[in-house]
């Protein structure tokens, strides 16, 4: 039986989201990585794309099989490799998963390769991103959480667009507020306790004191829930439906609102 292999495009792609200039990984990363699935590094010169793309063609013409290449897949996307800059490992697994669907494999977010259902069309996303952003258009949803429907961030699945329009909220408040923090620190920080920074009411009543609280906490358990999946050990990526995502954008339109009439009481 032929050993399974990658179509040249596919090889192609794969290269290119593996060595994207901004978002892919290092040359020294890719010198490490070659040595470490046994290929050689056939033009070190070349850019970081071309340098993977005739790397994996080389080796795949010489051995017939794909099992090498595979190697260093698994091998550039553990998460361990990117606990000192987290931010990295999301977007290449974004596009290293955009060029794998039509091998019918993708990388989860503890970086594990599986197989899935082989991707027909580019257009396919593309119609998720419209379908969602129509959806959440007619439910009149706040303009800093429509930012996220791109069919860029749900090519996976609609939990990248979900998360990034979780991080827009936290970064409101860090504009609103001057603090740097992140998570349920920086709701601390600005919305709780008895001389809050920023305030969604005139907090002269018992209930309006009581809203506070509860808007506070409804931030600190939805940054909980949408933590940084590359940046902890106990990861919370599932395959979300697009019913979910309606819900919880619409979630953050509120959360988004009630910041833009806030006030800030000290800086």
């Amino acid at each position: 039986m032929p050993r399974k292999q990658f179509t040249q495009e596919q090889l192609q792609a794969i290269a290119d989201a593996l060595g994207d200039t901004t978002e892919g990984l290092t040359g020294s990363e890719i010198a490490h990585l070659l040595r470490s699935a046994r290929m050689a590094d056939r033009d070190p010169t070349l850019t970081k794309r071309h340098r993977l793309y005739n790397a994996f063609v080389t080796h795949q013409n010489r051995s017939q099989d794909r099992t090498n290449i595979l190697a260093f897949i698994r091998k550039s996307m553990k998460p361990a490799n990117y606990v000192r800059e987290p931010h990295r490992f999301e977007p290449m697994r974004l596009n290293l998963n955009r060029a794998l669907a039509f091998a019918g494999m993708q990388v989860d977010a503890s970086g594990v390769l599986s197989s899935v259902g082989v991707a027909s069309t580019l257009s396919e996303a593309e119609r998720r991103a419209r379908d969602l952003r129509a959806d959440l258009h007619s439910r009149g949803v706040h303009a800093d959480v429509l930012r996220f429907c791109r069919a860029e961030l749900i090519a996976d699945n609609y939990f990248h667009a979900v998360l990034e329009a979780v991080k827009s909220v936290a970064d409101k408040l860090r504009t609103m507020s001057g603090q740097t923090m992140d998570g349920a620190a920086l709701v601390d920080a600005t919305l709780s306790g008895s001389s809050p920074v920023l305030a969604i009411n005139g907090l002269a009543t018992k209930s309006e004191q009581d809203e506070q609280k509860g808007f506070a906490n409804l931030l600190k358990g939805t940054f909980g829930m949408f933590r940084n999946p590359t940046a902890h050990e106990a990861r919370i990526n599932w395959d979300m439906k697009k019913e979910d995502a309606e819900d919880l954008m619409s979630l953050l339109s509120l959360m988004h609102r009630r910041l833009d009439s806030a006030r800030q009481l000290r800086s």
